[in-house]
């Protein structure tokens, strides 16, 4: 073995903790993802009314930590006008949703620092390495902010959290995940990767149309667009259902109106799907999936399953264990998506 071989493959051995550590925060931002799905979908979200990022942590203990914890929550519009006398047991079921959430969001911060530092210590670190995790700190960092902005949305003339907020949130949880698979890929060297000019852009709009469709999919969750319409592939009893885009200025259907919101998100799974179809196809050409190109037959598959999930999600009207796996495996997509365009170009 070469000298200079020798040496990168001590420095791989070196950054091998690292890689195992950003994966596992890319699993418990998943598990986070799938409980704030599940916080969101028994309407749990607004059962704890203050942000307190310290003693928030240990939940209510006694029986009058509940009682205060309930009169807390009987004073928001959401109570008031929908679970008036919610007994505490009721009570109780969507305060652990929502402390579950919360309490996750600070095992992830935990999980972050402590190893970082320890790694930092055993001087596994650079500074290439350094600009990275300082981006995934503060994005974790933010994550919290955006959860109680969110939350704070639905605590005084609402009912709901925002759907804006609501989409915010999710986006910005996705482009933390996205941001660990693209550090975590780019830690293994390899030989550089030939494709063909023009295919990594084809991907990277690919991946923005999937970034656009997760996004439209945060506002059909936030105004419950999926509770209407339960039927496919048929809307309304038609393909294009008579009332979208009736409102002025129209563009703001998109984000306000329940028949318009479904459509578009509807609309936008069968560009996906088409536009998927030909990256497959070419790929399958050109390349016959041989190296990084494998990465385009478990893009392929995890399309499939996230449409057929979404369909089974909306006849079946929402039910928690669909909704919350057409959520994750979503976020699956966009990172198989992302692995492969960082698989395509490796620098480090």
């Amino acid at each position: 073995m070469s000298s200079t071989a020798s040496i990168s493959v001590q420095s791989q051995d070196k950054l091998r903790p690292v890689r195992i550590w950003l994966y596992c925060l890319a699993v418990l931002i998943l598990i986070m993802v799938a409980v704030g799905g599940a916080t969101r979908l028994t309407d749990s979200g607004l059962s704890i009314t203050e942000w307190k990022p310290i003693s928030g942590m240990i939940p209510p203990l006694s029986m009058a930590d509940w009682q205060a914890e309930l009169e807390a929550y009987r004073q928001i519009p959401e109570y008031q006008l929908i679970n008036k006398g919610m007994s505490l047991e009721e009570f109780k079921f969507i305060f652990w949703w929502e402390w579950g959430h919360r309490f996750l969001g600070r095992v992830i911060g935990l999980a972050f620092a402590i190893p970082f530092v320890i790694f930092l210590a055993q001087k596994r670190l650079n500074w290439q390495l350094a600009p990275s995790l300082f981006i995934l700190f503060i994005l974790g960092g933010f994550q919290g902010f955006l959860g109680w902005w969110m939350v704070s949305s639905g605590l005084t003339e609402r009912v709901d959290v925002s759907q804006y907020r609501l989409a915010t949130h999710l986006s910005a949880a996705c482009i933390l995940f996205l941001a660990i698979i693209w550090v975590v890929r780019r830690l293994r060297h390899v030989d550089p990767i030939w494709v063909e000019k023009g295919w990594r852009p084809l991907v990277w709009v690919f991946g923005g149309l999937v970034f656009i469709q997760l996004i439209a999919g945060a506002f059909v969750a936030g105004m419950d667009a999926g509770l209407a319409y339960n039927t496919w592939p048929l809307m309304d009893g038609g393909l294009v259902p008579s009332n979208i885009y009736t409102s002025t200025p129209m563009w703001l259907d998109a984000f306000e109106d329940i028949t318009t919101a479904q459509f578009n998100h509807r609309t936008f799974a069968y560009v996906i799907a088409l536009f998927a179809a030909i990256l497959v196809y070419r790929a399958w050409k050109n390349t016959q999936f041989a190296g990084v190109h494998a990465w385009m037959l478990v893009i392929a598959a995890l399309v499939i399953i996230q449409i057929l999930l979404g369909i089974f999600t909306l006849i079946y009207v929402v039910p928690l264990s669909l909704a919350l796996a057409h959520q994750v495996t979503a976020f699956l997509l966009l990172g198989a998506i992302v692995a492969y365009l960082a698989d395509m170009k490796r620098e480090i």
